[in-house]
């Protein structure tokens, strides 16, 4: 979250910061005025961006339309307004901000689905789980253990649709057991933790946005 504010009360300073503060007294309507739009730009230009940045980082739409914007107070002009920009899901923003090493919750292993392990329907922000797929599909996965490698939860008796998704193998075995057709499939890596790089960088472009907010006040002046 970051969050945009302007004080009417400023002393001294340079040339400009004082003149901008002699006018706000000297006119106070109109200093109002042009705060309040200064610092809505400020917000729907920086919530643009943001937006932006979380796009080229090939983090989605769904997720960038999780930024959001609001300027204060609400309806009105003052000459101590503010803007608060933030996102919807700050956990996941934070982390692709930060870059942080995840580890599993219980502390054994990470699943990381295979595009053969398709997507949970309705459950946008959450990738599926072993547990997931073994009830979706009504089957056992194996877990194959690789010294030195990433282990596996694999599908037995598989095949892999026109969409890249492993389901069940239908048909007859043979004499000797064997499905004809049928796969083993890999639907999840397992890991012991994983690093999440970082793709963002957003307070940067906080910084020099807001700094832009007394140029705007004098351009907003009427």
């Amino acid at each position: 979250m970051f969050k945009v504010t302007f004080s009417h009360s400023i002393q001294g300073g340079a040339p400009s910061g004082a003149n901008l503060a002699s006018m706000l007294i000297d006119d106070v309507d109109t200093g109002e005025r042009a705060v309040t739009r200064a610092i809505r730009g400020v917000a729907v230009d920086l919530r643009s961006v943001w937006r932006a940045q979380v796009r080229s980082g090939g983090l989605g739409d769904k997720l960038a339309n999780t930024i959001r914007s609001a300027s204060y107070p609400a309806g009105q002009n003052s000459l101590s307004g503010a803007a608060v920009i933030w996102s919807k899901a700050p956990k996941l923003v934070g982390a692709f901000e930060a870059g942080v090493l995840i580890t599993s919750q219980d502390g054994f292993w990470l699943a990381i689905p295979t595009e053969a392990a398709g997507r949970p329907a309705g459950r946008w922000g959450r990738r599926i789980t072993p547990g997931d797929w073994e009830q979706r599909n009504g089957r056992r996965l194996r877990f194959v253990y690789r010294r030195g490698r990433a282990s596996l939860l694999v599908a037995d008796d598989a095949r892999i649709n026109n969409k890249g998704i492993a389901k069940g193998k239908g048909g007859r075995r043979r004499r000797d057991g064997i499905l004809t057709g049928a796969q083993t499939v890999v639907i999840f890596f397992l890991v012991p933790q994983a690093r999440l790089r970082k793709r963002l960088d957003l307070m940067a472009n906080a910084g020099r946005i807001a700094a832009t907010l007394p140029d705007r006040i004098l351009a907003n002046w009427d």
